[in-house]
C-alpha cells in the first residue's frame, strides 16, 4: 500500500497558466496523478507544456498523458497526467443528441496491482433561462447515470470544476447567487443524489465539516480573492470503499492575487491504495 497525491485544478487555458507559473507549481508539490480542465488547446501545445513539466513517459519523462479536447476549438478541454500506467481511457457519456467533448475524460490507472478509476470532468458553468443552462442539466443528466454504474466499482474519484456549490457552505456569498447559475436549487439537488442516494463521498466536506469552503475559485473581478470571497466548486467525489482510505486534503491557494496562475486553485488529496 502506497499513498498516492491526486490534484485537479481548472487552469483556464494551459497556455496561460504555464506562462504565469504552473510549471513551477507541479515542480514544488509533485503530485503523482494530475487532472486539468479547460484546457482549451490542441493535443500538439499540451504535449509541449507537458515536456517542459516532466516530459511524457515515451519520450523518456514522467507522465503518461490522456487528453480530450472539446469540439469548439479554444473551449473546455479535459486532461489526465499521471506518473502511474494508464490502462485505458473513455470519453463516452450517455447520449448523442449533446456534446460532451472535452468534458469527460474517464481513466483507469494501475496503482499497486489494483485499478483506480479516476475522472477529469468540466461541468458547464450554465447561465439561469438560457440555452446553456439547458446544456448544462443535459450533461448532469448524463453525469448522473454514468456515476451511478460507477459506483459498481471498489476506487473510483470522479474529480473537477463541476461548477456548482452544493451548499450555502460552499459560497461565501450564497444569498446573492440563490437565482445564479452555480447555486441554483435544481443543479443543488444533482449533487444531493450525488453524495445522499448514490452513496458518493464528497472529500473535501468529509474533511471540513461545518465550516465555510475551503473555496477553491474567485472572480478576478473586485476584491473577490483579496476578500476570500469564493466559491467551493472543485471536487475529489470518492467511493466510499476510495473515501476511507483519503487524507491531506488541501486547497492550494495562492499567496497573493498577483502571483495567480488560473481563477481557480488547485485541490488536493492523497489516497493510500
Amino acid at each position: 500500500m502506497a499513498s498516492i497525491k491526486i490534484a485537479t485544478v481548472n487552469v483556464n487555458g494551459i497556455r496561460a497558466a504555464h506562462r504565469k507559473g504552473m510549471s513551477e507549481w507541479v515542480e514544488q508539490y509533485n503530485p503523482d496523478i494530475l487532472a486539468l480542465q479547460e484546457v482549451r488547446a490542441g493535443d500538439a501545445d499540451v504535449r509541449k507544456i507537458v515536456a517542459d513539466i516532466g516530459g511524457l513517459q515515451e519520450e523518456g519523462g514522467i507522465w503518461h498523458l490522456e487528453h480530450d479536447e472539446a469540439s469548439a476549438k479554444g473551449r473546455a478541454g479535459v486532461a489526465v497526467l499521471s506518473r502511474l500506467p494508464i490502462r485505458s481511457r473513455s470519453v463516452e457519456l450517455g447520449p448523442a443528441e449533446f456534446d460532451s467533448a472535452g468534458r469527460w475524460l474517464e481513466t483507469e490507472i494501475e496503482v499497486n496491482g489494483k485499478a483506480l478509476t479516476l475522472v477529469s470532468c468540466y461541468v458547464h458553468s450554465g447561465e439561469a433561462d438560457t440555452p446553456k443552462q439547458v446544456e448544462k442539466y443535459k450533461f448532469l443528466d448524463a453525469m448522473t447515470q454514468r456515476m451511478q454504474a460507477l459506483m459498481k466499482k471498489d476506487y473510483v474519484v470522479v474529480v473537477g470544476d463541476l461548477n456548482v456549490g452544493h451548499t450555502e457552505l460552499d459560497i461565501k456569498n450564497w444569498k446573492g447567487n440563490l437565482k445564479n447559475s452555480g447555486f441554483l436549487p435544481e443543479e443543488r439537488a444533482y449533487f444531493d443524489v450525488f453524495m445522499n442516494d448514490q452513496g458518493w463521498v464528497d472529500v473535501g466536506r468529509s474533511m471540513h465539516p461545518e465550516t465555510p469552503g475551503p473555496y477553491s475559485w474567485w472572480s478576478y473581478r473586485g476584491q473577490a480573492f483579496d476578500n476570500d470571497a469564493g466559491w467551493r466548486i472543485d471536487y475529489h467525489l470518492a467511493t466510499p470503499k476510495l473515501a476511507q482510505l483519503a487524507s491531506d486534503y488541501q486547497v492550494h491557494r495562492a499567496a497573493s492575487y498577483d502571483t495567480r496562475w488560473s481563477d481557480h486553485s488547485p485541490v488536493v488529496a492523497s489516497y493510500s491504495i
